[in-house]
């Protein structure tokens, strides 16, 4: 897996100071992408275990909420059975951070079983995540006052809930979410 940055200190892509990571290698193309360089799988630096080292020394400081993945598209398969692993290690040793992730593909039809983002990881790596903002990014529905996402189609969901209950439960982050 390769990866295009990574962000220290973020504080767009999710709640708090966060560490984000942008994974290169998606299959959306979405029009109006605002990064679509990372389209591209060979785009940017390869992800290896120096760069989790490092990614997990950015998130050990108390002000540091936790870690977002985004994209490129993490949940292409070849892109989970690598991130499986960080997130694993991140609820292993930094228990206290959540993990958001930004995915074009929809929690409920693309990364259920049969769905086409769907691999042996993908279970796994939904039960590590904490919110997970789905949907394709639609310029025709881009609104700049939503928060955390870019387009009314999308949703912030959370997964914990989601998957204890069996079925889709939005965060309480899309309530009154307008800035």
């Amino acid at each position: 897996m390769n990866y295009g940055t990574i962000k220290n200190c973020d504080i767009a892509n999710g709640i708090g100071v966060r560490v984000s990571l942008f994974v290169s290698g998606c299959r959306h193309h979405c029009k109006g992408c605002f990064q679509p360089e990372t389209w591209s799988f060979d785009y940017g630096k390869p992800y290896d275990s120096d760069t989790e080292d490092r990614i997990m020394e950015m998130l050990t400081p108390d002000y540091i909420d936790g870690l977002s993945l985004l994209g490129g598209e993490p949940f292409e398969p070849e892109n989970q059975r690598v991130l499986v692993k960080l997130l694993k290690r991140v609820r292993e040793e930094l228990p206290e951070k959540n993990i958001w992730c930004y995915s074009g593909y929809l929690f409920d039809v693309d990364l259920r079983k049969g769905g086409k983002a769907y691999c042996e990881v993908t279970d796994e790596m939904l039960s590590y995540i904490d919110i997970l903002v789905d949907g394709e990014f639609v310029l025709e529905k881009k609104d700049i006052s939503l928060r955390f996402r870019g387009s009314s189609n999308q949703r912030i969901i959370d997964v914990r809930r989601s998957l204890e209950q069996n079925n889709l439960i939005l965060s309480a982050y899309m309530m009154n979410e307008k800035i």
